[in-house]
């Protein structure tokens, strides 16, 4: 099992930075993939985001590249994901998720551990 605790989501008007935090419980990291998913009042949640642990090597959906930025902190098992120039529509509940297997992947279902999710508002 994989606890992910996400921290970092608020308010904040549209242009500025918000930077999420997911910390992860499990250290194997040999296989870890994380990725960053959002989910918008009656939408499907939807793949913003993903990184290789081994390599560094990321992943991001067309409607924030340029903006948003994976990372990884080796020493503390945790991924960033720093975001700016935000729009009103990036406002969402935003989810950590974990999986282990050779291939990154940008479908919910290639995910096995969740998060509890985080609130990020833009205001226009």
């Amino acid at each position: 099992q994989v606890q992910l605790v996400e921290s970092g989501g608020g308010l904040v008007e549209a242009g500025g930075s918000l930077r999420l935090s997911c910390a992860a419980s499990r250290t194997t990291t040999s296989t870890l993939h994380m990725g960053w998913f959002r989910q918008a009042p009656a939408k499907e949640r939807e793949f913003v985001a993903a990184i290789k642990w081994t390599t560094g090597g990321t992943r991001y959906a067309d409607s924030v590249k340029g903006r948003f930025t994976i990372a990884r902190d080796n020493a503390k098992i945790t991924v960033h994901l720093q975001m700016d120039n935000l729009e009103p529509e990036d406002t969402a509940v935003y989810y950590c998720a974990a999986r282990y297997g050779y291939w990154m992947s940008e479908v919910r279902s290639g995910y096995d551990y969740w998060g509890q999710g985080t609130q990020v508002t833009v205001s226009s």
